[in-house]
C-alpha cells in the first residue's frame, strides 16, 4: 500500500513539473534588437521586442515590438542543444549588413525553436556565395508570468 502511494505521488509530481516546464517555455522573452532584421517574409526595424508563441502547441512565434508599431508571426520548428541554454537569446544570420533571425533560445531548456529559411535570406547567402555568413546572438530576458 505504502508503494503504490509513493509511486502515485512520485508520478503526479514529475507530471506536475513537465506542465510547469512547459508553461515556462512559453513565457515570452523581451529583447532589444539594435539592427533592422528580417523574419519569414517581414522586414522589421531596430528597436525593443516580445517573442513569444501565441499558443501553447503551436509552430508559430509572434515577433512583436513593444510599442507594437511592427509584427510578424513566422513559421517555426523544434531544434535541440546539447545542454540547456544558461541565457535567453535570439540567434541571427549575418549576411553584410542585412540579418535573418534564425533560433530563439530560452534560459534553462535545450529544446528551442528554429525559423526556415526564408526565399530573402537563400538569395542573400547565393549573392554573398564568397563572403562568410556571420552568427550574431542578442541576449533576452524572460518577461515574468503576471500573478
Amino acid at each position: 500500500m505504502k508503494k503504490t502511494f509513493f509511486r502515485i505521488t512520485v508520478v503526479l509530481g514529475l507530471a506536475f513539473l513537465a506542465a510547469m516546464q512547459t508553461v515556462r517555455a512559453q513565457e515570452p522573452v523581451l529583447v532589444n534588437i539594435p539592427f533592422e532584421f528580417t523574419a519569414g517574409r517581414a522586414t522589421l526595424p531596430a528597436g525593443e521586442y516580445r517573442v513569444q508563441k501565441p499558443a501553447v502547441h503551436s509552430t508559430m512565434l509572434l515577433i512583436q515590438r513593444t510599442d507594437q508599431s511592427a509584427a510578424a508571426i513566422v513559421p517555426s520548428f523544434a531544434t535541440q542543444a546539447n545542454a540547456p541554454q544558461t541565457q535567453s537569446k535570439l540567434v541571427f544570420h549575418r549576411y553584410g549588413n542585412r540579418y535573418f533571425l534564425s533560433k530563439v533560445w530560452i534560459a534553462g531548456y535545450s529544446q528551442g525553436r528554429e525559423l526556415p529559411q526564408s526565399n530573402k535570406e537563400k538569395e542573400q547567402a547565393l549573392a554573398a556565395s564568397n563572403e562568410t555568413r556571420d552568427q550574431v546572438t542578442i541576449v533576452a530576458r524572460l518577461i515574468p508570468p503576471k500573478r
